[in-house]
C-alpha cells in the first residue's frame, strides 16, 4: 500500500476516534435532551394550563396539544441549532463568521417580518388565554362569524353568507366572544299602554317556565326567561325587558322559539302588541 494512502487511513482513523466520536455523542445527547425537553414541556403545560369547566375534555386536550406543539417546536429548533453549531466546530469550520452573517441577514429579514412576528405573538396569547376557540361565534371589529380555524398567524371566520374572512392576529384589537361559557336571551317586547302589566308579567313568566321545562328545550336553557323590568315608554308601546340564560350558541334558537310562544300566549290572553300608527287630521272641511 502506498505511503500516502496509509497516511490518509491514519489521519482518518485518528479523526474518527477523536472528532467522530464527539459528533456521535453530540447527536445522541441532542436526541436525549430533545426528548426530555418535550416530555417536560408536556408535563408543565398539562399542569399549568387552567382548566375551563365549560370546555369538553376533547376541547381542553386540543388546546393543550396546540400549546405543546408550539413550545415544543420552538425548543426543538433551538436545541438542534446549537447541536449543528457544535458539529460544525468539530469539522473545523469557524462559526464566528457564520453567526455574524446570520446576524446581518436576521436584521434585514427582521424589518420585513416584524408584522409576522406580531401576528405570531398575538396568536400565541389568544391560544394561551383561551380567548376563543374553533366553533365559537365571535365578532372582530365589524366582522362576525363562526371561528373556523385558529393558527398562530391568523383567525378564520365564516359568516352567515358562507364567506370566509382571514384576519391576521396582530390586527385584532377587540374580539367579542358571543359563545363564551354561557349566553343570554335578551328580548324587548312592546305592549299597548292600556294593557294590564301584571297580566303581561304573569303570561311572560309562565311561557318562560313552560319552555324551560319542555324536554325539547330544557337542555339549552339554564335559567328560564322572565320579566325583568319596564325598559322604556315608546311612542306606541310600553317596552318590556325579558332576560334568560342559555347554553353557548343556543341563545338565537331559544329567543326565536320564545318570540313564537309569547305571540301565541298574548293572542290567547288578548294582549295587544301594538304597531306604530299615525293619525292624519284633515283641516280642509
Amino acid at each position: 500500500m502506498p505511503a500516502y494512502i496509509e497516511k490518509i487511513f491514519f489521519i482518518g482513523n485518528a479523526w474518527l476516534w477523536s472528532r467522530g466520536i464527539k459528533i456521535v455523542l453530540i447527536l445522541v445527547a441532542t436526541i436525549i435532551v430533545n426528548h426530555i425537553s418535550l416530555a417536560a414541556i408536556t408535563k408543565v403545560v398539562r399542569s399549568l394550563v387552567v382548566a375551563d369547566r365549560y370546555l369538553s375534555v376533547e376541547s381542553e386536550t386540543k388546546r393543550e396539544n396546540t400549546l405543546i406543539r408550539v413550545f415544543g417546536g420552538v425548543l426543538k429548533v433551538t436545541i438542534w441549532s446549537a447541536a449543528a453549531m457544535m458539529i460544525l466546530t468539530e469539522f473545523g469550520i469557524a462559526i464566528g463568521p457564520l453567526l455574524t452573517a446570520a446576524g446581518i441577514v436576521g436584521v434585514a429579514v427582521g424589518f420585513g417580518s416584524q408584522y409576522l412576528i406580531r401576528d405570531l405573538i398575538s396568536g400565541l396569547f389568544i391560544i394561551l388565554e383561551n380567548q376563543y376557540r374553533v366553533g365559537d361565534v365571535i365578532k372582530i371589529d365589524e366582522t362576525s362569524g363562526v371561528v373556523e380555524d385558529i393558527s398562530l398567524r391568523a383567525t378564520v371566520l365564516r359568516d352567515l353568507d358562507g364567506t370566509a374572512h382571514y384576519i391576521a392576529n396582530g390586527e385584532i384589537k377587540k374580539a367579542s366572544n358571543m359563545s363564551k361559557d354561557y349566553a343570554r336571551v335578551n328580548l324587548n317586547i312592546g305592549v299597548a299602554y292600556n294593557t294590564d302589566l301584571e297580566k303581561v308579567i304573569k303570561v311572560i313568566n309562565d311561557v318562560g317556565v313552560d319552555m324551560a321545562e319542555d324536554p325539547d328545550w330544557c337542555d339549552a336553557i339554564e335559567e328560564a326567561p322572565r320579566f325583568i323590568r319596564v325598559e322604556d315608554f315608546a311612542d306606541s308601546a310600553v317596552i318590556i325587558k325579558i332576560l334568560g340564560r342559555t347554553q353557548p350558541l343556543k341563545q338565537w334558537d331559544v329567543t326565536g322559539e320564545l318570540r313564537k310562544r309569547i305571540k301565541i300566549a298574548f293572542d290567547k290572553a288578548g294582549i295587544e302588541i301594538p304597531f306604530p300608527q299615525r293619525v292624519v287630521h284633515n283641516t280642509n272641511k
